[in-house]
């Protein structure tokens, strides 16, 4: 279960605190779940560098970010980056630039607690919820805010339901 999902405010207190960073350090030899889900400006806060530092490597940031804190990350974004701290990291290849607006974070929170809440392991859950995430944005369209995500949800469960249907 997750106790603990850090964004906006939250990443950019963790960036300013050795101890705080200490702390989610901590939380993970007490087997106690962390994911973050910075986009690139805070990722590089949270790693002392440059946004376009983030940009130029992203797999290799991401990963230094999870490894270093001791938690998941979702590095959001062109090609949104999942990473655990024992070194699996994965690329989205859904989304797109629509999703950068305000409160779409916040859905793709949503949408990983949900699967959390079901049992799925993290790695699996932030991958899993940043590509239908990616869907629901391509599917809501042009003019896209955060409401129209969970409005385009059922479409996407569909296209997943054809995808791995099987007849008996």
């Amino acid at each position: 279960m997750v106790d603990f999902q850090a964004d906006a405010d939250a990443l950019n207190a963790i960036a300013a605190d050795r101890d705080l960073q200490a702390r989610l350090r901590h939380r993970r030899q007490e087997h106690r779940l962390t994911i973050l889900t910075p986009h690139p400006l805070e990722a590089a806060r949270l790693l002392g560098t440059t946004a376009a530092a983030v940009q130029s490597d992203r797999p290799h940031h991401v990963q230094t970010l999870a490894t270093q804190l001791g938690c998941h990350v979702v590095l959001k974004g062109s090609g949104t980056l999942v990473a655990s701290p024992d070194g699996n990291w994965c690329v989205n290849p859904t989304g797109n630039a629509r999703l950068a607006t305000a409160g779409t974070g916040d859905v793709l929170a949503g949408l990983l607690v949900g699967l959390l809440a079901q049992g799925v392991p993290a790695f699996e859950a932030a991958s899993m919820a940043v590509w239908m995430h990616g869907e629901a944005g391509a599917e809501a369209g042009p003019g896209l805010i955060a409401e129209d995500l969970p409005e385009a949800m059922p479409e996407v469960f569909r296209r997943l339901y054809d995808l791995f249907a099987v007849e008996y």
